[in-house]
């Protein structure tokens, strides 16, 4: 896992926000007693639920000490806490599991989703939404630069950094755990300043595995200069000026067994 930094992660806090409020809102639970942001980073998508489901007891869970400060700064009233998903193990049972862009950076999804799924009570919900961009010019261009002689080696671990399966995998992953299942695609198209700007954006989340796994700052602006050419032949500009930026994601709400 990279290491998080708040501030850049919040640059695009509205586009980043969004999906965690298009997932909250279909989720079919009335009035669920016990939530958790499972990989709640600065706290955005907690407050999100805050908002949603304003009687719940509510917590956060993440990884990162970096971004649980930010939340706890921002949402002083919320339980915040520190947990290694792989290996977390709640002492009771939740009525939604909520995760908004996590669970890409956690390996073995075959594993990991039944394994939340145990956590639910009967008819709780499991709420994911991960990034479905893969194809798009924003990760294969970062792959193709990672290749280049005199990077190829020291990026092999980042190249694996993220993951995420098609529809179907995880349909018949959790179909004979549930009771309902609802999966949907939405390709965001995000209005960008500059084609820097979406740089920026992935500095934030998918780009900070290859830039840690680079020896020294001059390294990594030399990485991120051949990244921005390509870039810059990918995203056009745009008439005004602005460039347009789509983002696939990838929903899922499944629906715990009585």
């Amino acid at each position: 896992m990279p290491v998080w930094d708040a501030d850049q992660y919040l640059k695009f806090q509205r586009e980043r926000t969004q999906p965690a409020i298009d997932l909250a809102a279909r989720v079919r639970l009335e009035t669920p007693e016990r939530i958790v942001d499972v990989g709640c980073g600065p706290g955005n998508s907690t407050a999100v639920l805050a908002n949603r489901f304003p009687q719940a007891e509510l917590s956060g869970l993440d990884s990162s000490i970096e971004m649980l400060k930010t939340a706890r700064q921002s949402h002083p009233e919320i339980h915040w806490f520190q947990a290694d998903l792989a290996s977390w193990k709640p002492e009771e049972k939740y009525d939604l599991l909520f995760s908004n862009a996590v669970l890409q950076w956690v390996p073995d999804h075959k594993a990991i989703f039944p394994r939340l799924m145990s956590f639910l009570k009967p008819h709780g919900a499991l709420a994911v939404q991960l990034p479905a961009h893969y194809d798009s010019p924003l990760h294969r261009c970062v792959v193709e630069v990672s290749q280049l002689p005199g990077w190829h080696d020291q990026t092999a671990e980042a190249r694996q950094a993220l993951g995420c399966e098609s529809c179907s995998f995880y349909y018949d992953l959790l179909s004979p755990l549930s009771e309902e299942i609802d999966l949907w695609e939405t390709k965001y198209i995000h209005i960008m300043e500059s084609v820097e700007s979406i740089l920026e954006w992935f500095r934030g989340t998918g780009l900070r595995p290859y830039l840690e796994a680079l020896p020294d700052d001059r390294e990594r602006a030399r990485f991120e200069a051949e990244l921005l050419e390509r870039y810059q032949a990918a995203y056009p500009i745009q008439e005004n000026g602005k460039v347009l930026f789509p983002f696939r994601r990838l929903f899922i709400v499944a629906y715990q067994t009585a």
